[in-house]
């Protein structure tokens, strides 16, 4: 007799390991999703279990919007738009179009390279057509992210875009890791969770000196990115023993959301450290919004190193 075995949720996985082994990757058909990471053989992004759908939006691609659109609706250039409401506790669209798209995946001969490729085909709300690409890459210390959209539609396209990525330090415990983040300001939201204001950073929300995460409840989007003369931008997880992860964000990648949750499977406490170029409803306040002509490319690139 046949034993019936169901396909995982999260469609094909790809493996991806260094030519030494000390860097391995996992990536998720469904989403494009970073599914897990480990350097040395410590865990930097905190695995779920096989056969699970993807917890929490777990290291999906948000494009061509991330985080949520008031009531699904947007208005830009004189003409409003009606998205379908996928959050109903908040009313509103969140995370893009492409959440739980599977992507067509080419690897490459030497297993330290995976490119994954989606379309955004004009649609209710969004009636743009683009192709993207997500492109994981292994380096030495940990992996190097390269996103690129091109708008093959006819019409002048607006894009925004994320990416969800949960990080650990493997057996550390979450609450004790010392969070940083280079923003110098922050959005206040509603109780939907949608941007009032972006202010200056305050006693109780500045992070660039760091804070334990055991002592600190987080969903909050900062701007205002200090970087590096390289222009980098770098928010870093710290543990007790001094040893470090750091996510960091190259040019277009103006905004940072930081998410802790108690909700992620087998961890009390899990962070998500979501670069962003541009903050929540911007296809309505018009913040970070790119426009793209018909033809016109756009790369942006993140990483995770140690």
């Amino acid at each position: 007799m046949t034993t019936f075995r169901p396909a995982d949720p999260t469609g094909r996985q790809v493996a991806l390991r260094s030519s030494d082994g000390c860097v391995t990757a996992q990536i998720a058909q469904v989403g494009a999703s970073l599914r897990a990471l480990t350097v040395d053989g410590v865990a930097l992004v905190p695995p779920y279990p096989a056969g699970s759908t993807t917890p929490g939006a777990s290291g999906i691609v948000l494009v061509p919007w991330p985080n949520r659109i008031r009531d699904g609706k947007w208005t830009q250039r004189g003409e409003t738009r009606q998205l379908p409401v996928t959050e109903l506790s908040t009313n509103t669209a969140t995370h893009g179009l492409l959440r739980f798209r599977d992507y067509l995946v080419t690897e490459s001969k030497d297993g330290t390279e995976a490119t994954l490729a989606a379309t955004v085909f004009p649609q209710t709300g969004y009636p743009f057509h683009l192709d993207t690409t997500v492109t994981y890459r292994l380096t030495d210390r940990g992996i190097d992210v390269e996103h690129v959209v091109t708008n093959v539609g006819a019409d002048d396209a607006p894009v925004a875009l994320g990416t969800h990525p949960y990080l650990c330090f493997d057996a550390v415990d979450t609450a004790d890791l010392v969070l940083r983040v280079p923003g110098d300001t922050y959005d206040i939201l509603d109780e939907r969770l949608l941007p009032v204001e972006e202010v200056p950073v305050d006693t109780a929300t500045d992070l660039r000196s760091g804070a334990r995460l055991g002592d600190i409840d987080v969903n909050r989007a900062y701007g205002r990115l200090s970087r590096d003369a390289e222009g980098t931008a770098r928010t870093t997880l710290t543990a007790p023993d001094g040893r470090s992860v750091t996510l960091w964000q190259g040019a277009g990648f103006d905004y940072v959301q930081v998410y802790t949750t108690d909700r992620y499977p087998g961890r009390p406490l899990a962070v998500a450290v979501e670069p962003m170029t541009a903050p929540a409803d911007a296809f309505n306040s018009g913040t970070g919004l790119t426009w793209l002509q018909p033809g016109e490319s756009w790369s942006l690139r993140w990483g995770i190193t140690t």
